[in-house]
């Protein structure tokens, strides 16, 4: 079974909670067993490499950690406020037949929340 969430990659997100509460970025990745994502620019971690092909310097490189979902909200692309998502189901004709699709809503301007 897929799991769903209130967010997407590409997303533009707020951080509600941690060191980086009330910064926003664009989603990178998203982890669904692990319910974490990876945000542009926040939770630095430092990565300590040994020499290879791809990096023969070695050494400490900084890159996105993960964040728990539970502690990202979606900033809508309409309003541009954080807020709650809702779903609502579509119908469209597709060559004759209806097909039936959900799309996730701002709660706060109730307009289709979807990137473009």
């Amino acid at each position: 079974m897929q799991i769903r969430f209130h967010i997407k990659k590409n997303d533009h997100v707020l951080v509600l909670s941690g060191k980086d509460r009330d910064k926003t970025g664009v989603i990178l990745e998203v982890l669904p067993h692990k319910r974490r994502a990876i945000v542009e620019g926040i939770h630095m971690i430092k990565r300590h490499t040994r020499p290879s092909p791809q990096a023969p310097q070695g050494g400490i490189v900084e890159r996105e950690g993960t964040i728990n979902i539970a502690n990202l909200k979606l900033i809508c692309p309409k309003c541009d406020k954080p807020t709650r998502t809702r779903r609502r189901t579509l119908e469209k004709d597709i060559g004759g037949r209806m097909k039936r699709y959900r799309v996730r809503v701002c709660k706060k301007c109730g307009e289709d929340a979807e990137r473009n």
